[in-house]
């Protein structure tokens, strides 16, 4: 397995009109965020990137939604997503759309939404996925220099590997689009026959991945023994004592015969 460290620069778009297809996709990752987003409770839903700040969260209770990312137009709050400026444990959700695809080091951009993230918070990731139709322009020449299929792909298997480390129960693993995402497709074409058959029984091939995950923190309480091992009793013979005694007791005899 490839090492997720990616040794060139990336070129992260700045909104979904730079990737082919962009609108389509944003609109399939709302319409599956949709039921999930009045589950998402709390104060703060942080949006970690320009792709992730276009996602609509307006479903959700939660008011405060801020976008974090280096460069965009709808960016709040302009900072590295690999060093996130949040303290620990102050955000109850946080967005990851397609943005692991678009970092040298993947791992650590999940860490950091794990550190800030609270304990039984929700973290929200989707990418491309390397084994569908959309994974398969890396093999075409003339494609495979342009974005997104020149950057690294990974499955949503790897992704719920890391997250499974980290303690995260899976909530949701969803694919959609089953199409190469290449040219220009339509909503209708991909509801046709090739749609439907691939969605019931290919559901993995999906051009891309939705993945829901709640953090869970269990509390280390400490268990008590609910018995114990008494210890035995056992008296001390002092030898002086005794000795004193005896001495008395013939002190005593001898008096009396006296």
């Amino acid at each position: 397995m490839k090492p997720a460290l990616a040794f060139r620069k990336q070129r992260y778009p700045k909104s979904w009109d730079d990737i082919p297809n962009g609108k389509l996709i944003l609109n399939t990752l709302n319409g599956v965020l949709k039921d999930w987003c009045p589950k998402f409770f709390g104060y703060h839903l942080l949006k970690i990137g320009a792709l992730s700040g276009e996602v609509d969260c307006s479903d959700s209770p939660i008011k405060h939604q801020v976008t974090i990312g280096k460069k965009g137009d709808n960016i709040n709050v302009l900072s590295d997503i690999d060093d996130l400026p949040c303290l620990e444990h102050s955000v109850d959700v946080c967005l990851l759309s397609h943005v692991l695809e678009f970092t040298g080091d993947p791992h650590h951009v999940v860490r950091e939404a794990n550190r800030v993230l609270i304990p039984n918070g929700y973290l929200v990731i989707t990418g491309y996925n390397p084994f569908s139709l959309a994974g398969l322009n890396k093999l075409i020449p003339y494609r495979r220099q342009e974005s997104p299929w020149r950057e690294r792909f990974f499955s949503s298997m790897r992704v719920k590997d890391w997250l499974h480390l980290m303690g995260y129960e899976i909530l949701l693993d969803d694919h959609k689009l089953y199409s190469s995402l290449g040219s220009s497709v339509s909503q209708g074409r991909l509801s046709g026959y090739w749609g439907r058959f691939a969605s019931k029984f290919l559901p993995q091939l999906g051009s891309i991945y939705i993945i829901v995950a709640k953090k869970r923190m269990l509390p280390l309480t400490p268990i008590k023994p609910k018995w114990k091992l008494r210890p035995k009793f056992s008296p001390v013979k002092v030898t002086g004592m005794n000795n004193n005694q005896h001495k008395i007791k013939a002190k005593i005899k001898l008096t009396q015969d006296d």
